[in-house]
């Protein structure tokens, strides 16, 4: 009924920039939150940055680096991330809590996406 199609992964030296972008599409009625996740591999999938409504909400480890935002008339969600680390090297996933036309509540997930740091 609704898919998240994200993009923008890839390969990118420390202390790069990415911007990873997420959309989502079909029987939308509103969208609640809107957030991003990560995993990275021998490790527990973790809050990165969230927003709903006005509020935003970081990770500490992202903290001053990564920046949310939202566009509500194209159902999207953005991830701007600097100053790449190592440690960020992980697949990135896009997260909606959506409010269907009916009226029910799902939470979906991407697909992911690798964002690799490396030199």
């Amino acid at each position: 009924q609704v898919q998240l199609v994200e993009s923008g992964g890839g390969l990118v030296q420390p202390g790069g920039s990415l911007r990873l972008s997420c959309a989502a599409s079909g029987s939308i009625h509103s969208i609640n939150s809107m957030g991003w996740f990560r995993q990275a591999p021998g490790k527990e999938r973790e809050l990165v940055a969230v927003v709903s409504g006005g509020s935003t909400m970081y990770a500490d480890s992202v903290k001053g680096r990564f920046t949310i935002s939202r566009d509500n008339a194209k159902n999207s969600v953005y991830l701007q991330m600097n100053s790449l680390k190592p440690e960020d090297t992980a697949v990135y996933y896009c997260n909606a809590d959506i409010v269907h036309t009916s009226r029910s509540r799902t939470t979906y997930w991407g697909q992911g996406t690798q964002v690799t740091v490396s030199s």
